[in-house]
């Protein structure tokens, strides 16, 4: 599993964390405007970072069931603009996991797209192809969660693309409340459906310096999409999903985190 640790300054007092995820650039159906308004809203917030968790480029191939001759950019031509994209923002990027779209080029051709977007934007060491785990501090916690050498506030964050999930609301949920099962985290972030949710659960997390444990809040968020309805999705029949994406809001001093859409 691929860790990462970022630090943020000590004088932030809270932090959005913005999610880009199943923008399919290059489908037809593709928000453009949608997915510049992020971007805009990303590069504008001083207190803003990214996590881009898959499924940024469509990638159409004859062997998918995207419809590669509908395409309105070819693959290469998806990789600069993804990167075009996110250069003005590179610097915010806290995490990138690839998704099942990028993925088809992987497994046809043994060639990591977004391995090359994050090698042309200098941040391939925030780069888990399977997913991340980002040990993420910034602000100064309260007095009980400040290490001595290090005064930020910490929030692990488990972000990945994710597979299946079936056609019913219940059953996504179910998908995403599973990665509980893998790792112990703060926040855990899955995409792929194209249905935002947000869950929260209580768990507690063992303190053996202590011989105690600490009741948390555990934070569930599943992202949306930028995409139009129709091509695949209505073929297949599947309902119309929610273009309104969820931004995670951190706060240093409280140690909570949300989500609002």
């Amino acid at each position: 599993m691929h860790s990462i640790r970022v630090d943020r300054p000590t004088d932030w007092p809270t932090c959005n964390v913005y999610i880009l995820a199943d923008l399919h650039i290059g489908d037809p159906h593709c928000d453009m405007a949608a997915v510049n308004a992020q971007i805009r809203r990303i590069q504008d917030d001083p207190h803003g970072v990214a996590i881009c968790n898959g499924d940024l480029l469509n990638t159409a191939l004859k062997t998918s069931v995207s419809d590669v001759y509908g395409e309105v950019l070819k693959p290469i031509d998806q990789i600069v603009a993804v990167s075009d994209l996110l250069m003005p923002i590179k610097e915010k990027i806290i995490g990138v996991t690839t998704g099942n779209h990028e993925n088809r080029v992987y497994r046809n051709d043994g060639i990591d797209i977004m391995r090359i977007v994050c090698r042309e934007l200098g941040i391939e060491d925030k780069y888990g192809p399977d997913g991340v785990m980002i040990f993420f501090r910034f602000g100064r916690g309260n007095m009980h969660t400040r290490h001595p050498e290090n005064p930020r506030q910490l929030f692990m964050i488990y972000a990945t693309h994710g597979s299946g999930g079936g056609r019913k609301e219940g059953s996504k949920a179910m998908r995403l409340a599973e990665l509980a099962d893998i790792v112990d985290a703060d926040i855990y972030i899955r995409s792929h459906v194209h249905m935002p949710l947000i869950m929260r659960e209580r768990f507690y997390r063992t303190n053996t310096a202590q011989s105690a444990v600490h009741p948390v809040d555990r934070l569930y968020v599943n992202t949306a999409a930028t995409l139009e309805y129709g091509g695949y999705a209505q073929q297949k029949e599947f309902k119309p999903a929610s273009l309104k994406a969820p931004i995670i809001r951190l706060n240093a001093k409280a140690g909570t985190a949300e989500a609002i859409l």
